[in-house]
C-alpha cells in the first residue's frame, strides 16, 4: 500500500518542522510547503528531516492560483493529498491605534486566506476519495484575544469558524476538518523575548512551562489518524491549561 500524502503549509518553521517530522514518523508522505526566500532556512531543514520522507515545495499561500497549480502539481508526482495540515502563519503585532492596513493584510492574507486558498483545490480530491484529514492550526489567542493582535486573534478565530463550516459541508465523504490551538511554545518567536517576558508567560500558564512543538505535532497527527474518522468539526487546545472552556 502506498503511504499517504501529507502536506504541511508553513512546513520548514518551528511548528511546522515538528509536524512534518511527525507524520513522516507515522508512516506518511510529506510535504513542506513554505516560502524559499530563506535558502539557508530550507537548507536547515533539509538537514533536519533529511533520514526520512519529507520533500520542500516552494508555495507562497497567498497566491491562489499558486496554491491550485500546487495541489494539482503534487497529485500528478506523488498522487492523491490525504492529509492537509495547514499551519503557514505570521504576526504583525501592534496596538489597533497605531495598526497600518497593511499589518491587518498580511496578517490575514497568510493566515486565513491562505486555508482557503489551499483547501479549496485540496478538498475535491478527498471527496472523490471518500478519505481526507485537514487540521488548521489556529491559537489560543483566537480563543482568549490578545492585546496588541486584533489582526492575528481575528484570523485565528476565523480559522476555527472555517473549520466548523467546511467539516460540516464534507463529513458525509469521509473527510475530517479540524483545528489545533496551541498555546506559548518554544519557537524561535517566542524564545526571541526577553527572559523577563517569557517568564511572565510561563507564569500565567497553569502547567509551569512552555509546550513543546512535538507536542502540537502530537495533536496534529492524533487529528490525521485513519482511525480519527468521527472526530471532526473540534478544537483542540494544546496550551497548558492557559485557556480551559468546554
Amino acid at each position: 500500500m502506498n503511504p499517504r500524502i501529507a502536506v504541511v503549509s508553513g512546513g520548514i518553521g518551528g511548528l511546522g518542522t515538528a509536524i512534518c517530522l511527525s507524520l513522516a514518523r507515522h508512516g506518511r508522505r510529506v510535504i513542506a510547503a513554505d516560502l524559499d526566500r530563506d535558502p539557508q532556512r530550507v537548507a536547515g531543514f533539509a538537514e533536519a528531516t533529511q533520514d526520512h520522507d519529507i520533500r520542500f515545495a516552494p508555495l507562497d499561500v497567498t497566491d491562489p492560483e499558486a496554491c491550485a497549480g500546487f495541489v494539482q502539481g503534487i497529485e500528478e508526482e506523488h498522487g492523491a493529498i490525504d492529509v492537509l495540515v495547514n499551519a503557514a502563519g505570521i504576526t504583525r503585532d501592534t496596538r489597533l491605534r497605531n495598526m497600518a492596513r497593511t499589518q491587518w493584510d498580511e496578517v490575514m492574507s497568510v493566515n486565513l486566506d491562505g486555508v482557503f486558498n489551499l483547501c479549496r483545490p485540496a478538498v475535491d480530491g478527498m471527496i472523490r476519495r471518500s478519505f481526507g484529514r485537514i487540521v488548521n492550526i489556529s491559537s489560543v489567542n483566537g480563543q482568549t484575544g490578545q492585546s496588541g493582535q486584533t489582526n492575528y486573534a481575528a484570523a485565528k478565530a476565523g480559522m476555527h469558524g472555517f473549520t466548523m463550516a467546511l467539516a460540516r459541508e464534507v463529513a458525509r465523504h469521509g473527510v475530517t476538518v479540524n483545528s489545533v490551538s496551541p498555546g506559548y511554545c518554544e519557537t524561535a518567536m517566542v524564545m526571541a523575548l526577553n527572559e523577563d517576558a517569557r517568564r511572565k508567560i510561563v507564569d500565567g500558564v497553569p502547567a509551569g512551562r512552555l509546550g513543546k512543538p512535538e507536542e502540537i505535532a502530537r495533536a496534529v497527527e492524533f487529528l490525521a489518524a485513519d482511525d480519527a474518522g468521527f472526530i471532526t468539526g473540534a478544537n483542540l487546545p494544546v496550551n497548558g491549561g492557559l485557556f480551559m472552556s468546554f
